[in-house]
């Protein structure tokens, strides 16, 4: 009896299990199509949303990204104002504070400010503090001021000097020259180390300017930026020396009057005119004296132009030496020109070819009336017996 009473009510239990199963998938779509709704909605919110904070944290989020990226390719920004990095090493060891840092700063900047540095860009490490906010992109080494300067004298030699010089490795120099000290100073040394190349830690920056050794306020405005700076001046006999002044002007003006009439105040009384400047440069003690209230004299060499000439792996080791450097310029890396009558480099810096200075260097002078020439050598005698005391070295201008 039992028995056929719970047979009779199997029928009910299982509808109601198929009516609550039913519900569930209903309830279910319908969550599920809520939340389509709900993300489409979102999705449609944000397309057209015209916030400029959203639209600036979307950025942000990207650069976030991007940085990222940066940082794994160990590309480093330099994003300090004006501290220098010292060395390769140091930098890539800096790289992911630095992206770190202005990941940070990024989301504090005006949506304007959010632009991503261009991948192409991938040259330098350092931006100056005139350049503040800009992409420097990765690259060997930093620009610094030089270290050394070839300062003197014109015509002298100075350009060999330098080419000379480029060969060695840890020595990078300006090839033109910048006049920085004599006529654009007003530019500021920012704009001076701008013109300087890249160099590595260990390697010397350099630049030459011949006209530095002449000019009054040269050593002061050297010494205000750096009282280490070593100075290098290319010096020759000066009667040679203002001959050849002369032969580069001439060239450039054929109309100007003779080497004879511009030498002399009066030349029968045999007066010397030292206002002409091919005249004045030769003077050298008189310069050097200006130079020694601001640069000891153990901090700087002076170069015989004739020895550059006669024995340029000689004068090439002093001038290592006295930069510190290890001799790597040796006579191996020269030959002499017997046409242009001075020697040539083997290789020159970034070139396995044979290099001569131009045809502007090695001119054929001018006859000069010996007469001339001798009271040349008597003006300049006393100067050069003081300029031979001074310097410690005897140059044989007057043999």
């Amino acid at each position: 009896m039992a028995f056929s009473r719970i047979s009779k009510l199997d029928p009910p239990s299982r509808g109601i299990f198929r009516k609550a199963v039913v519900m569930l998938c209903s309830l279910l779509a319908s969550f599920l199509l809520l939340h389509l709704l709900t993300d489409r909605c979102t999705t449609t919110a944000t397309a057209t949303s015209n916030s400029p904070a959203r639209a600036s944290s979307s950025r942000a989020a990207g650069l976030f990204q991007d940085l990222n990226s940066l940082r794994s390719k160990r590309l480093v920004y330099e994003w300090t104002a004006g501290s220098e990095l010292n060395g390769y090493g140091t930098a890539v060891r800096a790289s992911a504070v630095l992206a770190d840092e202005r990941a940070t700063q990024v989301l504090e900047l005006p949506e304007e400010s959010l632009v991503l540095p261009p991948p192409d860009l991938v040259v330098s490490r350092r931006v100056s503090p005139r350049f503040a906010g800009k992409v420097s992109p990765l690259g060997e080494g930093s620009k610094k001021l030089p270290q050394a300067l070839i300062i003197g004298v014109k015509k002298g030699g100075t350009r060999a000097l330098l080419e000379f010089l480029r060969v060695h490795p840890d020595i990078r120099a300006v090839g033109a020259e910048p006049h920085f000290f004599d006529r654009n100073y007003h530019n500021g040394l920012e704009w001076y180390r701008e013109l300087m190349p890249k160099t590595l830690e260990g390697q010397i920056t350099m630049e030459k300017t011949p006209s530095y050794f002449v000019t009054r306020e040269a050593p002061a405005r050297i010494s205000a930026m750096s009282r280490d700076t070593k100075l290098i001046v290319v010096v020759r006999d000066p009667v040679t020396r203002a001959i050849s002044d002369y032969t580069q002007t001439l060239s450039k003006k054929p109309d100007i009057p003779s080497f004879e009439s511009l030498s002399f105040k009066n030349r029968t009384t045999g007066l010397i005119d030292t206002s002409w400047s091919a005249i004045q440069i030769g003077i050298y003690a008189k310069h050097l004296d200006n130079w020694l209230q601001y640069f000891p004299m153990d901090q700087i060499l002076f170069v015989s132009g004739e020895r550059l000439i006669s024995d340029p792996a000689g004068e090439l080791g002093r001038v290592q030496d006295f930069l510190g450097l290890k001799r790597i310029i040796t006579d191996k890396h020269f030959y002499f020109n017997q046409t242009k009558g001075f020697p040539c480099l083997k290789k020159a810096e970034g070139s396995s070819k044979p290099h001569c200075l131009g045809k502007t260097k090695g001119r054929t002078h001018p006859n000069i009336d010996p007469e001339v020439v001798q009271r040349l050598r008597d003006f300049y005698r006393p100067f050069n017996m003081k300029f031979y005391q001074m310097t410690g070295r005897f140059f044989g201008w007057d043999d």
